[in-house]
């Protein structure tokens, strides 16, 4: 680890010595690796830099333009997931906007949100912003630009379509019939990863009935760094500061209004958004490309198979009324990397069962509770019926009045609580 860039953290870890990744074999001469990415998105290209940058031979194996992306999509990184992408180099700063606040209330579409709201305040951590918004085409780019050059990580253009474990290694064949082998195969490629369901894992499946509409607005007055979450009947509307007076939407709805939302023009769709949010950002500009996400529960069944181990939404993907799916795909990535680095360190077998079942007790656990977590909310919040909102507006008044239960939600909206693996220390 010569390099002075990177955190001093990673100076620590254990590294072994690099060897660049050999070039391609003639027809099917299978090329060797230490460990196999299966999946192009952030998950897994933030995954191939960690462990390349902690000196593991990675092959990164993503459908061609994977990373290739124009949806609108933001997400709102804790900082626990900051500090990981600013120790691997791949932060863009400039390009972020911290989260200084967070508002969260019940409402009505055309009603005022309920007085009984609950505020977080980054002042009251010491740490700093709970996190940053930040958009997905700087966040790629960056991490792009940190993969680039580095000779532990081979990129392939394909899919792994099949493989097979066996007591020294993996061998793992692409859609060409090109053959890869290594010690260990990541599946980061997805709920619907291919990679579990050739390992055989099963999927614990529950749709919400419910699709997210995303968007990008421009709006006259300023977000002050204010994350708004309102909780309405069909399902929470999320408003996330961007840089300048713009801002990130996630309108969760029901999904046979979503469609009606995603037929309409962009003033109608502007004037049915201003009445759910009112006018505290004043008028609403061009929303920009609208994009559409069916919503529901996916938790996999194990987070391991033999030499295989599942990260980001192949392992668990949740409702976003928390912001958490992309945090938990980091944390995964995190703390799978400290595993197989030290492991490698010590001379260990990469894709044992002992190792991956380190990486599993680790994470399994925290996804779990995520998963009924963000399943309650969404079933408690989405229902409109009069005892129950009374109750959920007087909990949050009652959190909201308790210092010491007020900042442990704020920490854990910051990803600081919990074992954390060292890239997010």
């Amino acid at each position: 680890m010569d390099n002075p860039a990177l955190a001093p953290h990673l100076l620590d870890m254990a590294r072994i010595s690099a060897r660049p990744a050999p070039p391609a074999g003639p027809d099917r001469t299978p090329e060797v690796f230490d460990a196999i990415v299966a999946g192009g998105g952030l998950t897994g290209t933030a995954l191939a830099l960690a462990l390349g940058r902690g000196g593991l031979r990675v092959a990164l194996v993503e459908p061609a333009g994977t990373g290739r992306r124009d949806d609108g999509r933001a997400y709102a990184l804790a900082l626990a997931s900051v500090r990981m992408l600013r120790a691997l180099g791949a932060w863009p700063a400039a390009q972020a906007e911290p989260i200084q606040r967070i508002l969260v209330a019940d409402g009505r579409p055309g009603e005022a949100p309920s007085p009984l709201h609950l505020a977080f305040d980054a002042g009251e951590i010491e740490e700093g912003p709970m996190g940053h918004m930040i958009e997905d085409a700087p966040l790629r780019e960056a991490v792009e630009t940190a993969l680039a050059g580095l000779p532990e990580v081979r990129r392939i253009a394909g899919a792994v379509v099949s493989h097979r474990a066996g007591p020294a290694g993996l061998s793992a064949r692409l859609g060409d019939g090109r053959m890869l082998e290594a010690r260990v195969l990541v599946g980061a490629d997805g709920r619907r990863s291919p990679t579990a369901r050739q390992a055989g894992i099963g999927r614990i499946e529950r749709p919400y009935g419910q699709t997210a509409v995303t968007a990008s607005l421009v709006h006259e007055r300023p977000h002050g760094g204010t994350a708004h979450q309102l909780f309405l009947p069909g399902g929470p509307v999320a408003v996330l500061p961007l840089p300048g007076n713009r801002s990130s939407l996630v309108w969760s709805e029901r999904s046979a209004r979503a469609a009606t939302l995603m037929r309409m023009e962009e003033a109608e769709f502007l004037e049915a958004l201003r009445a759910v949010l009112g006018g505290f950002l004043g008028r609403l500009g061009p929303a920009g490309p609208r994009s559409a996400f069916p919503l529901g529960l996916s938790l996999a069944e194990a987070f391991t198979a033999p030499r295989v181990a599942l990260a980001g939404d192949a392992a668990r993907a949740v409702h976003p009324v928390a912001g958490q799916g992309l945090n938990a795909g980091l944390r995964d990535v995190a703390a799978l990397a400290e595993v197989l680095t030290e492991a490698a360190a010590r001379g260990e077998d990469i894709g044992a069962e002992a190792v991956l079942g380190r990486y599993a007790r680790w994470r399994r656990f925290d996804s779990a509770l995520l998963a009924v977590a963000t399943d309650g909310f969404n079933r408690l919040f989405s229902n409109d019926w009069g005892p129950l909102r009374l109750v959920r507006d007087l909990g949050m008044a009652a959190v909201g009045r308790m210092g010491p239960l007020r900042r442990a939600f704020i920490r854990e909206a910051a990803g600081l609580t919990g074992e954390l693996p060292r890239l997010m220390r």
